[in-house]
């Protein structure tokens, strides 16, 4: 059994160090911010749909946005993506602190502002997540997972109570403002930064195909779709805390913006209690029942906080899903992180993010009208019973054991020599690999070349298909298709080490003399094209 790591172990590497110290600076003014902008919305509009939206409006574009940005951070240096990111947000939130300084904020400009920043968070989230791994090898990133979970949660249990402060003190303006100076230690520190990125000789996937292989990949892969739909369901049920919880202190408690700060900064506390809790929880208990434990925590306290009417109470309860929060959510992006190569990792990274914010966003908004019809403490309860159908999806759809797969690459292939003169643009490549069988192995041979196929098209290949030879039955023939040589290549070089264990038990039930023969083909058309077209009559092109 390997040996425990520690929890702070991945401050041993200066650049994740130097980085997440910084991030403290950037989440702090985030989080100052966002209580600004949440009390400001309670100041300019009656509306409790509309307040709901500002959390919806800071959420909505991770959703929209996240699987572009996820294939740039897999296909463009990362750390230029980050600062890009940084300095769009510095700029918008200067525009806010103006705008707010000189009293010409709307309910709708505001939401816009939001929306914006909220468009820099999704083109910065996958890069970053991304980027863990680069900073630190892969026996330590659930640690630095982690870590960056407390990190987050430090700022967030005293950044809402120093939001709440400066806001009824100053105004939102100045949270604005002191969110506006906090991207610059960030900014200093991805500066200085000098990551080794692995070079290809290969060109740049296009945009689209760099999509459809990140989609591609994930939806051949169970685990993620299993963490993606439950991260979903966890996003719409859980937000309801959060994009409330303005309400909540207003409202249900009779407060104002320091209450509220108080009260996320309790939601902080309780989640850097979960952080420090999550490898003690892992080693007891399963992936599985560490969500439904999360998904129960959150309905005890959507109840409570329903029936409160005391602040105080209201406080305490929420340390619950503060620690809740964070145990899930990193749950859920380790077990990402760990069945994902790092070709793929920042797609896969931004479709995840891409279902728990979706979640929230829809979350927040659908809570929103209900409150809005029927009254928050409606809306609460209606959430908790949510929350409870999270419970018992687990019963058919369990979240995966983080596995310890190698997903190295495999580099063992080689590009072979040919007669023709390709391009990497040259296609559309065929493969047929043929295998000789015997009779009493074709039944585990199906089986494996079940998982090949979902391998291959994990991997990019196209139109896999399988076929007998029918004057010899022990031939079989694999095929599948890729659109360029230049795909050709990269989709053998995505072999992990993992994947090797399923090639080489096909190899060993293949009984002919020297391994399967592959045959390497180019399609041609032998009709020129617009030939293969004919018409009744000749078409006179003068008229």
């Amino acid at each position: 059994m390997p040996d425990r790591v520690s929890p702070l172990a991945p401050f041993s590497h200066q650049t994740f160090r130097t980085v997440w110290f910084a991030s403290i600076s950037s989440n702090l003014g985030g989080l100052i911010q966002a209580v600004g902008a949440a009390w400001m919305m309670t100041s300019i509009s009656t509306s409790q749909d509309m307040v709901a939206l500002v959390q919806s409006s800071t959420t909505l574009p991770i959703m929209l946005f996240s699987l572009i940005s996820g294939a740039l951070a897999d296909n463009y240096n990362r750390r230029g993506i980050m600062l890009t990111a940084q300095i769009f947000m510095l700029v918008v939130s200067s525009l806010l602190t103006l705008c707010a300084y000189l009293g010409v904020l709307t309910p709708w400009s505001l939401l816009a502002f939001t929306f914006l920043i909220g468009c820099g968070v999704a083109l910065n989230n996958p890069s970053w997540q991304a980027s863990v791994g680069d900073m630190v090898p892969r026996d330590i990133l659930p640690a630095a997972v982690t870590l960056n979970s407390v990190g987050f949660n430090i700022t967030r249990s005293v950044g809402p109570a120093i939001g709440g402060a400066i806001v009824a003190g100053a105004g939102a303006a100045a949270a604005f403002a002191a969110n506006t100076v906090s991207y610059l230690a960030l900014i200093y520190a991805l500066a200085r930064w000098r990551p080794q990125y692995i070079k290809t000789k290969l060109p740049r996937e296009t945009m689209l195909r760099a999509i459809s292989a990140g989609i591609g990949y994930v939806a051949m892969s169970p685990n993620i779709l299993n963490v993606m739909f439950r991260s979903f369901i966890f996003g719409i049920s859980t937000s309801i805390i959060l994009a409330l919880l303005p309400i909540v202190a207003r409202d249900l408690v009779s407060g104002g913006p320091l209450t509220y700060g108080i009260m996320l900064g309790a939601f902080g506390i309780g989640a850097i209690g979960g952080a420090f809790a999550n490898a003690s929880l892992r080693e007891k208990f399963t992936s599985e029942a560490i969500v439904r434990m999360s998904f129960c925590g959150f309905a005890v306290s959507a109840v409570v906080t329903a029936f409160s009417t005391n602040a105080w109470v209201t406080t305490a309860v929420m340390l619950i899903p503060g620690a809740c929060w964070v145990m899930a959510l990193s749950l859920f992006n380790v077990t990402v992180q760990m069945s994902t190569p790092r070709w793929v990792v920042g797609r896969a990274l931004s479709l995840y993010q891409t279902a728990v914010f979706g979640g929230m966003a829809g979350g927040s908004w659908m809570w929103g009208l209900v409150a809005e019809e029927h009254g928050a403490p409606i809306a609460f309860l209606c959430s908790a019973a949510v929350m409870l159908v999270g419970v018992a999806i687990g019963l058919r759809m369990r979240l995966p054991q983080f596995e310890s797969l190698n997903l190295d690459p495999l580099n063992t292939f080689s590009e072979p020599s040919l007669r023709l003169d390709l391009k990497a643009r040259s296609g559309p490549i065929v493969l047929l690999i043929d295998y000789t069988i015997g009779e009493k192995d074709v039944a585990e041979f199906l089986e494996l070349m079940s998982q090949r196929r979902r391998i291959r098209i994990r991997d990019g290949a196209r139109q896999w298909t399988l076929m007998r030879d029918l004057e010899n039955p022990d031939i079989w023939t694999e095929t599948y298709h890729t659109a360029t040589w230049a795909d050709y290549v990269r989709h053998n070089q995505r072999r992990t080490q993992a994947d090797a264990d399923v090639w080489k038990r096909i190899r060993e039930l293949h009984a002919g003399e020297v391994g399967p023969r592959v045959h390497r083909m180019i399609e041609r058309q032998a009709i020129p094209p617009r030939d293969d077209i004919f018409h009744k009559a000749p078409i006179d092109l003068q008229h």
